[in-house]
C-alpha cells in the first residue's frame, strides 16, 4: 500500500503531538524537582504523575505513527 499524502500528514500530525507531549512532560519533571526542593512534595508527586501519563500517551501516539508508516493505519475519506 502506497504511503499517500493524507497518510503522511496523519503520521506527521501524530509525531508532532507526541513531541509536544514529550516537551510538556520534560517541563513537568523539571517543575516537580523545583517543587520538591521547595518542600512541596505532594505537588511534586502530582506533577510527576501527570508527566508519566503524558509519557504513556506520547508512546501510544508514536506507536500509531509507526503503524501509519507501515500501512496498518490509513487515513480514509470522510463520509
Amino acid at each position: 500500500m502506497p504511503f499517500t499524502q493524507p497518510n503522511q500528514e496523519l503520521r506527521h500530525d501524530l509525531k508532532q503531538a507526541a513531541d509536544l507531549l514529550n516537551w510538556c512532560g520534560v517541563d513537568l519533571s523539571k517543575l516537580s524537582a523545583r517543587l520538591s526542593e521547595a518542600g512541596r512534595e505532594e505537588d511534586a508527586q502530582e506533577a510527576l504523575r501527570i508527566a508519566r501519563a503524558l509519557q504513556e500517551t506520547e508512546d501510544k501516539l508514536t506507536e500509531y505513527a509507526d503503524e501509519v508508516r507501515v500501512g496498518r493505519i490509513v487515513r480514509g475519506k470522510a463520509e
